[in-house]
């Protein structure tokens, strides 16, 4: 096998054709997106016709003097037909894709959140309360065979200048060994739309741990404002000066030396840090640089036919501009949606979950940038086609990343089986509306409250129960800035009256305002709790 594609390269070379290509997601296995136009695109000599075959279409288009040709299949119903594609042109052996299906795609972005795959999840839980959860988790990894609810797996690139047009990564199936490699948080998405829609899903897992949302924003989309405009370039900049005084075996050898002397000081007994010497890195590799991540990794998917994108980030920017959160997540979904050449593509994020100890609740104006991207999360639900699933009752004061997935999928796919799939469903918690000041009390209404507000105790996978208790973690303030834990009472489907005693001219109210809300309890009676917000300062 390996000596006849060694001639049939040579036989490419020797007559000066450019070898056939198509993006890595173009694969066996893959899934392509159902009722709707279908891309297939690559490289090829110029002016060369190329031509795919798939499902009894076939379709021909011409490379252009850039070596790229696109062409467009028509839209096709759902199949779980395992059924093959080929892509040929003349000069070049056929490619052929085999097992392909044509079911639901959805693009699966952010960091480890939406990163960390069952192998992550399942080793015992530092806290035993959380145990309950692991082992579910074991038990779906260990009984999940379903081939027909698959993953592509996109390999980390970096490209702070250049967009990558071919990519890497891998397809595979939620199968006994091969489950354990697909994200939690997605796979739970997937598999409530495998239970509702009986169609093939795919989920594109395109996601890297510890990355800020600069990275993962095209390059167009920072000339939206000036303020990015600015960013792009300083970090660019930074980049440049960087990479200008990079000298590769200068760095290898002071790193060399560190480490001798380290090993050194260990053979003679002496005391050295835990953490060794960091080894060099090509600043051409930085994650952080804008754009790069983007580049590398995301361009060479678009615009791969897919229903939406869910999203899972925001943690590494609370600590980088937090309060500039929410214009970046608008100006990613805006670049997003025109390398996908949709304008109103479907886009659902995880809104920050709870974490961190806190221990001095916050009253004053000092806010943890936790919550500066949360509230910048649900500022940008003002985008048309967009939605978020709040988490603020799902996560775990000492670890950033909760092992409670499954809640986070299945309200992930309650916006998408409404948004998408037209399902009549509650599918979020109550997000503030609007709010009128009345006397020395403040009148909160919420949108998307069901059939009613409720105070509700939500415990670790367990659906929400009404409780009898009071309303909690609302403060409200005068025109002195004097924020007060306030007292707060539901009085109508929609409406809640915040006051405290002290307070006779209010002007402004908060609720969850803390990047770990111990005991918020304001959900609608389906069971979805309420979003952090603050009112803005009323009138």
């Amino acid at each position: 096998m390996n000596k006849w594609i060694i001639l049939a390269w040579c036989f490419i070379c020797s007559t000066g054709a450019f070898a056939l290509e198509l993006p890595s997601i173009f694969a066996d296995k893959m899934v392509l997106q159902r009722e709707q136009m279908v891309p297939v695109w690559g490289m090829a000599d110029a002016g060369t016709t190329v031509t795919v075959k798939f499902a009894g279409q076939e379709k021909t288009a011409m490379a252009d003097s850039s070596n790229h040709w696109k062409i467009l299949l028509d839209p096709m119903p759902a199949s779980a037909e395992s059924r093959t594609m080929t892509v040929s042109c003349p000069n070049n052996p056929d490619i052929q894709y085999s097992d392909v299906l044509v079911g639901e795609v959805w693009f699966a972005g952010g960091q480890s959140n939406m990163y960390r795959p069952f192998r992550m999840l399942t080793a015992p839980a530092a806290d035993p309360f959380y145990e309950p959860i692991t082992e579910y988790l074991r038990n779906e990894r260990d009984t999940a065979n379903d081939p027909l609810f698959r993953q592509y797996r996109s390999g980390q690139m970096y490209e702070p200048y250049e967009a990558e047009t071919i990519g890497r990564g891998n397809w595979s199936q939620a199968i006994p060994g091969e489950v354990n490699e697909i994200c939690a948080t997605a796979y739970f998405f997937g598999r409530e739309l495998r239970r509702e829609l009986d169609v093939p899903v795919a989920l594109i897992s395109c996601n890297k741990g510890g990355t800020l949302i600069e990275p993962w924003m095209a390059p167009k989309s920072f000339e939206r404002s000036d303020t990015l405009k600015t960013y792009y370039s300083s970090k660019m900049d930074e980049l440049k000066e960087k990479t200008d005084a990079w000298d590769h075996e200068a760095e290898m050898a002071h790193y060399k030396k560190a480490m001798a002397e380290r090993e050194k000081a260990v053979a003679e007994g002496k005391k050295v840090a835990n953490r060794g010497p960091r080894k060099p890195e090509d600043p051409m590799r930085d994650r952080g640089v804008p754009g790069t991540l983007y580049n590398g990794m995301v361009h060479p998917i678009a615009p791969y036919a897919m229903k939406g994108v869910i999203w899972y980030q925001g943690e590494s920017n609370s600590g980088n501009d937090p309060q500039e959160y929410g214009n970046r997540l608008e100006a990613l979904i805006e670049g997003w949606r025109d390398s996908w050449g949709q304008e109103e593509l479907l886009f659902i994020w995880c809104q920050l979950a709870n974490y961190k100890a806190v221990n001095e609740e916050p009253l004053g104006d000092e806010v943890d940038g936790w919550v500066w991207v949360q509230n910048g999360q649900r500022e940008a639900l003002r985008v048309p086609n967009t939605g978020m699933a709040v988490l603020n009752d799902i996560g775990e004061e000492g670890d950033v990343h909760p092992k409670n997935k499954i809640d986070a999928g299945k309200r992930l796919s309650l916006w998408a089986l409404n948004k998408a799939y037209g399902r009549d469903l509650v599918y979020s918690g109550p997000l503030f509306k609007e709010a009128k000041v009345k006397g020395s009390k403040i009148y909160i209404k919420f949108d998307h409250v069901g059939s009613g507000l409720m105070t509700g105790h939500k415990h670790l996978m367990d659906a929400t129960v009404e409780v009898d208790e009071p309303l909690q973690y609302f403060q409200i303030c005068d025109a002195s800035n004097d924020w007060k834990w306030a007292q707060a009472k539901i009085v109508g489907k929609d409406v809640v009256e915040v006051w405290h005693d002290d307070i006779k001219k209010p002007v402004e109210v908060r609720y969850a305002w803390s990047p770990n809300p111990e005991g918020a309890n304001l959900y609608n009676k389906e069971g979805l709790p309420t979003s952090v917000f603050t009112t803005g300062r009323l009138k």
